[in-house]
């Protein structure tokens, strides 16, 4: 059986380490900085720190925008991969906070026109960031595994809804402003203290779902939260995500590995083109669990047990 190729959109925050371990091919956006220049959405850290960026980022953050690959951006990148007649499996950011998706099925649908032979499938991931990411690096294991794009196409619409996200955003104002959060008013969370802790919900945004009340409170809700949540954790990999967080998210990685022994846990960066949505302050764990609920009922129950334990 040939190897199909894997296509996602920077979104994915998969540095050029992890593009060339999954062996995957991503699509830069755009990233609108403060002086209206229009660069590709980094993968890596050239031009400034991370520590720079968000610090840049808190003091001015309407001044930096983004935006997705446009249709001609995908059919480009897709005629690439397909014209030797390699099949290609495309993964975008969530369509409920992005036009990626809408782009990349236009794209393949122009590019399997032009080329009759080829074959392009698009999944939209209903995620970001590395949330997204880890989604992308369980398709090129299933891929590794022997299987088909078909066969990993229909087990990451099947599985999407299995991905979590656990930990705290110390500022909710970003996302909020940005669309990515549910409940815009939740943005009080920014009060001294408090840890909104957020999970992905149906529609590819983030919800809070509680808050804690300091970080020892919060990391010990959350550790309890991933110990209802997660399946197999012996035989997972585990992304934690930071955006000038880093010290919470060791302090977070060395936490789930002595509780969870997972096969793996990697710290990522989140680079300009979800941080300037997500604003400093994110520290999360991303990992393959129980199938979430609707409304996130049975996930706000669990929280809600666990801040009540702490009073």
């Amino acid at each position: 059986m040939k190897k199909f190729a894997i296509l996602a959109d920077a979104t994915c925050d998969l540095q050029e380490e992890l593009q060339k371990r999954y062996d995957v091919h991503v699509l830069p956006g755009h990233v609108i900085l403060p002086d209206k220049t229009d660069i590709p959405s980094p993968l890596k850290w050239e031009t400034m720190t991370r520590e720079e960026f968000y610090s840049k980022l808190k003091k001015d953050p309407n001044s930096y925008t983004t935006a997705p690959a446009n249709t001609q951006e995908f059919a480009n990148a897709m005629e690439k991969i397909v014209s030797d007649g390699t099949e290609l499996l495309t993964m975008t950011i969530s369509g409920g906070i992005s036009g990626a998706f809408q782009f990349a099925s236009l794209a393949a649908k122009q590019v399997m026109e032009a080329h009759p032979g080829a074959k392009i499938t698009c999944v939209d991931s209903m995620r970001f960031g590395p949330g997204f990411g880890l989604m992308v690096a369980y398709a090129a294991r299933l891929r590794d595994e022997g299987k088909s794009l078909d066969e990993v196409t229909a087990w990451l619409e099947e599985n999407k809804n299995r991905f979590h996200q656990a930990g705290w955003l110390d500022d909710l104002s970003f996302v909020a402003k940005k669309g990515r959060l549910t409940n815009a008013k939740a943005f009080f969370g920014t009060l001294a203290g408090i840890k909104p802790i957020g999970e992905f919900d149906y529609n590819g945004l983030t919800t809070v779902i509680g808050k804690a009340k300091g970080a020892k409170q919060a990391y010990a809700v959350l550790m309890e939260y991933i110990a209802q949540t997660i399946e197999n954790p012996a035989e997972q990999t585990i992304f934690i995500a930071q955006t000038s967080r880093l010290p919470q998210a060791e302090a977070f990685r060395d936490m789930i590995r002595e509780r969870f022994h997972p096969k793996e846990i990697l710290i990522n960066d989140v680079f300009p083109a979800c941080g300037i949505n997500i604003g400093p302050g994110l520290m999360a764990a991303y990992y393959m669990g129980k199938p979430i609920s609707q409304g996130l009922t049975e996930e706000r129950a669990i929280i809600e047990r666990q801040l009540n334990k702490g009073e």
